[in-house]
């Protein structure tokens, strides 16, 4: 019976820590989807800064307002480089907000990674230790027991061998 409950015991206890270290694992894939994600983020951001940065030229202004008629062109130039100027600025922000966050994806992919390592190599360590101190403890329980049974029966034959005198 003790046998049974010990496996049983064991056979939990190293299915418990390879699902621990199945989550560890899927942490890791979690995490590089979202970096796939950010990248492909970034790798958006890039192409509509290099858009910008062509568009805010002199050149290209007076282009995209050729066909505006004004009376005063200087102002709509002005105003145009300023819309661009503003858009560029916030996908320039937004780049580096995106930066930040790659850099945060992959130390937190490293630190996954050597976590679901270092709990893949556990099992066979922790399982022979947690083995052996359960082993250890009901081999403490089994002597406490004896020696309780004895002092017992003791007390028991020394207060019957008190009374019959």
């Amino acid at each position: 019976m003790k046998l049974k409950s010990g496996l049983v015991l064991l056979l939990l206890l190293v299915f418990s820590v390879g699902v621990y270290a199945q989550d560890a694992a899927e942490t890791v894939e979690k995490l590089r989807a979202q970096l796939l994600d950010v990248q492909a983020q970034e790798e958006g951001l890039r192409v509509r800064a290099q858009e910008l940065d062509e568009a805010i030229k002199p050149e290209n202004i007076e282009r995209s307002l050729a066909g505006v008629g004004s009376t005063r062109p200087e102002e709509l130039r002005e105003s145009r480089r300023r819309q661009l100027a503003i858009q560029r600025d916030g996908v320039q922000a937004q780049l580096r907000t995106l930066e930040t966050s790659r850099q945060r994806l992959e130390s937190a992919i490293a630190n996954a990674e050597a976590l679901a390592y270092q709990q893949s190599a556990r099992p066979a360590g922790n399982v022979m230790a947690s083995s052996k101190a359960k082993r250890y403890q009901w081999v403490m329980l089994g002597g406490g027991s004896l020696a309780l049974l004895a002092l017992g029966g003791g007390a028991l034959f020394y207060s019957r061998k008190s009374r019959a005198r």
